[in-house]
């Protein structure tokens, strides 16, 4: 097992903690950048969607993992941003200008939401930002000279740098690049005073407050943090599908994008990717499952959505760390072999909330 001697701030707060950190996930960022000469088409837009979903869900993670508030309208701030990015790109804004404005945009409502909101708590608050949902997807509806309704809005390619990102490659490559901004963003604000605060919030409204931290200014940075990027998320998800339709970006939406940052494991930036590989897997898996099925099963309607809710409890109860508790488990399993004791993650909760940061 590794043992890390620290001797100063500096080396406390370092995004990679030894060498090991330095050598996987420089193996990691290789194999992504080598991903669309190892892969077919389809598989590097699966690439695409798990980076997509990964954005927004860094942003829920912002909000729901380290705020701790909780939200059920997230796909809101995502068709926010989606239809910001198609109109402005519709209509000659630069690519880089729109995504700005699509995430300026999306902050704006995360703070009209914010505002009244975070008078309530709880369920309370997840019944507010259901509210915003509905509320939204019927102006996505109505406001048909803008988003073309339920007749929907095609959006065009995007322009970047005087090229227009057409091919799949290039389309990866760009989701990528905003993927690895948008992660050293977060990261660096779990750094900051600012994302200490958030985490101060989560563990401990009357704690935090007592501390000299303003709830109201923090959450609602915390939700104009998470819509912004949510925002950011939506446009480059409107460039994917190239169609965007108001039923896109509905209830069970915001329930996906819940569930993904649940089993991914809130509270850690890595369950943000963790819950999007299972959010874009699981329809593949099952669709593969449904081969070795009885047709009434196979073909049930709401086979999907069971087991959804199956993986969903099942976290719940016996693993509310999500995938990344799981291998966190798994690696120090076998880092203390034959030492480890199936305690000892539920002792480290009860007095090391916040050091689970990473």
């Amino acid at each position: 097992m590794r043992f890390l001697f620290k001797t100063d701030y500096d080396q406390d707060i370092r995004l990679a903690k030894h060498s090991g950190h330095v050598f996987w996930y420089g193996a990691l960022g290789v194999l992504l950048v080598v991903a669309p000469w190892l892969f077919d088409e389809y598989w590097l837009a699966q690439l695409s969607f798990i980076l997509i979903y990964a954005i927004v869900g860094l942003g829920l993670m912002v909000l729901a993992g380290f705020t701790g508030l909780f939200s059920l309208g997230h796909a809101a701030f995502l068709g926010v941003g989606a239809y910001t990015q198609a109109i402005l790109v519709n209509a000659g804004v630069p690519f880089t200008l729109a995504l700005l404005g699509a995430a300026t945009l999306s902050a704006a409502v995360g703070v009209l939401v914010a505002m009244p909101a975070l008078r309530v708590k709880g369920i309370y608050l997840g019944m507010a930002t259901l509210s915003l949902g509905f509320i939204l997807e019927e102006v996505f509806a109505r406001w048909e000279h803008m988003t073309g309704g339920n007749s929907g809005l095609f959006v065009n390619a995007p322009e970047f740098l005087g090229t227009t990102v057409e091919s799949a490659g290039a389309f990866y490559f760009l989701c990528l690049a905003i993927t690895v901004l948008a992660t050293l963003g977060v990261l660096n604000l779990l750094r900051s005073p600012t994302g200490r605060a958030f985490v101060a919030i989560r563990d401990s409204e009357i704690s935090a407050q007592s501390m000299g931290i303003h709830l109201a200014r923090y959450k609602t940075l915390s939700f104009a943090i998470s819509a912004a990027l949510a925002g950011i998320g939506g446009a480059l998800y409107a460039h994917k599908i190239q169609f965007l339709t108001p039923d896109q970006f509905s209830i069970i939406q915001s329930i996906d994008l819940l569930l993904m940052v649940v089993i991914g494991g809130l509270g850690s930036v890595h369950g943000a990717f963790f819950g999007a590989i299972f959010l874009i897997s699981m329809p593949q898996m099952i669709a593969l499952g449904k081969d070795y099925l009885p047709d009434s099963i196979s073909q049930a309607p709401g086979l999907t959505a069971a087991v959804y809710g199956v993986f969903l409890v099942g976290f719940v109860l016996f693993e509310p760390m999500g995938l990344y508790g799981r291998w966190l488990k798994i690696r120090t399993y076998f880092q203390l072999f034959p030492f480890y004791r199936r305690g000892m993650f539920k002792r480290q909760k009860s007095f090391q909330k916040s050091e689970r940061l990473k």
